[in-house]
């Protein structure tokens, strides 16, 4: 088995380590799920703390009112049972009177742990303490006493009205104050979920451009393959199978090198091994025909004119052979610089003028005046070309016309003129190397068919493209070149 190439296929050498595109992109999926998912987990949170502040809100509110109620209704059954017991002297009445200012005092303290002011809190039990103190009196000044206890009792119910206003405003702060923290709390949460979508959103683009940056170089280098623009490594970074795609797209444009500089040595080595014995044959002939071996009769003339023919065919096909080898190479071999377009078609037109006047023809340049960074000399072989075919294939006295346009981003070379046009079977050959299409001028030389495929390399190399444009009854040979 012979040796392996040393570059072969890059299917065993070492492995490219890492995450895969699939791993990456089911990360970046899952760090954008993380990322939401946790912006709604806090914002259900803060809606929970607040559902239940509200819920204990709306009870304490409630526990408050009913003990400054309760504490108002007992203050009315302790008047009762304090001015009996004060009357008629009723140990039993008296005992009532204890227990239920027992219960006043634990329902004060309950309001007091729910905020109640201090003073009022303080006035309350100096009533009591006076009621008590009165009803501890000696008997013989009960009746003084009574009216006494009636005046605290009077006193104590007031203060009753002010512990439930209170109660009520103290409500109505928390639940003011409650309504805020609402209000806040939904401008917080609002604020986390609107960040979190556009970090989300930020973070989305940037993953994508980062993950697509691969891709575009590997398109790139893939269009520079197709282009035969093989001068450049095929460098791609990024995730591990994609780094491998593009050491096999490294593998193939060396495997195409190698194959480019194969045939190059396979067309000099043929070109050069038929050249030599072509040279002898043309030699010979012309030796026949000047009559050194002797005097020639007419057939044996008509056959030395033949032989001469047929070698001028052959020698002009080497030739065109060993061009289009050469096109193709220096087509990877631009030298830019700042061309004007109009100048060079004129320059071409005037280089062919002998062609244009020998079949009476008018060659009309069109267009504005522009410039561009190209390589002036195989631009000026493409126009050339264009311009011979068209003088070629019009008819006497036509006209031919090169028009120049500047479309966003191109500019346009149509050269037309009044032939039979390019056959509709040969638009998708006519530039293919050695290619002749069906028309073909009857009072013209024999064409090589590489002229047109030159044109396409040269343009191709400047990243632009040459076809075939149907025009009706007519048809025209348009070039385009990217314009920054």
């Amino acid at each position: 088995m012979p040796p392996e190439s040393p570059h072969s296929a890059p299917g065993r050498t070492s492995g490219s380590h890492g995450p895969s595109f699939q791993q990456l992109l089911l990360l970046a999926f899952l760090l954008l799920a993380g990322l939401l998912g946790a912006s709604s987990l806090r914002a259900l949170h803060t809606l929970e703390q607040l559902m239940l502040q509200s819920r204990d809100g709306a009870a304490q509110a409630t526990d408050l009112s009913a003990a400054a109620q309760a504490l108002s209704q007992r203050g009315q059954a302790l008047e009762r049972a304090a001015r009996q017991s004060l009357v008629l002297h009723d140990r039993p009445l008296r005992r009532s009177f204890e227990s239920m200012s027992v219960e006043a005092q634990a329902i004060l303290e309950r309001l007091r742990a729910g905020a109640l002011p201090a003073d009022q809190a303080r006035q309350w039990r100096r009533h009591l303490d006076a009621i008590e103190a009165l009803l501890d009196a000696p008997p013989e000044r009960a009746l003084d006493n009574e009216r006494l206890v009636a005046e605290e009792f009077v006193a104590l119910a007031a203060l009753h009205a002010a512990i439930v206003a209170s109660v009520q405003d103290m409500n109505a702060r928390r639940a003011k104050e409650l309504q805020g923290r609402i209000e806040a709390s939904q401008r917080n949460v609002t604020h986390q979920v609107v960040g979190s979508i556009v970090l989300a959103l930020a973070l989305a683009l940037a993953l994508g451009i980062w993950l697509a940056r691969p891709f575009k170089r590997l398109e790139g280098a893939i269009r520079r393959l197709g282009e035969n623009r093989l001068d450049q490594a095929v460098l791609i970074s990024g995730p591990g199978d994609v780094r491998r795609v593009g050491q096999q797209l490294e593998w193939l444009r060396l495997r195409l090198l190698e194959l480019d500089a194969d045939k190059a040595r396979f067309l000099r080595h043929v070109s050069h091994e038929l050249k030599t014995p072509l040279a002898a044959l043309r030699e010979g002939v012309a030796l026949l025909q000047d009559g050194v071996t002797g005097a020639l009769n007419t057939g044996q003339r008509e056959v030395t004119q033949i032989l001469q023919h047929n070698t001028l065919v052959l020698q002009r096909e080497i030739e065109a052979l060993l061009r289009f080898n050469a096109a193709a190479f220096e087509a990877r071999q631009l030298q830019r610089q700042d061309t004007d377009l109009l100048a060079l078609l004129e320059a071409q037109v005037e280089s062919q003028r002998l062609q244009w006047q020998a079949k009476d023809l008018r060659v009309q340049i069109e267009g504005p005046a522009l410039s561009l960074q190209i390589d002036a000399d195989k631009i000026a072989v493409a126009v050339g070309n264009l311009l011979s075919n068209a003088i070629r294939f019009s008819p006497q006295g036509a006209t031919v016309r090169l028009t120049l346009s500047c479309p966003p981003g191109w500019v346009r070379l149509d050269v037309s003129d009044q032939g039979p046009g390019v056959a509709e079977d040969d638009r998708e050959r006519v530039f293919e190397p050695f290619y002749r299409g069906l028309h073909q001028p009857g009072d013209a030389v024999r064409g090589t068919g590489i002229g047109l495929s030159i044109v396409r390399e040269y343009v191709a190399a400047h990243g632009g493209q040459v076809r075939v444009v149907d025009a009706g009854d007519h048809s025209f040979f348009r070039m385009e070149l990217p314009h920054a």
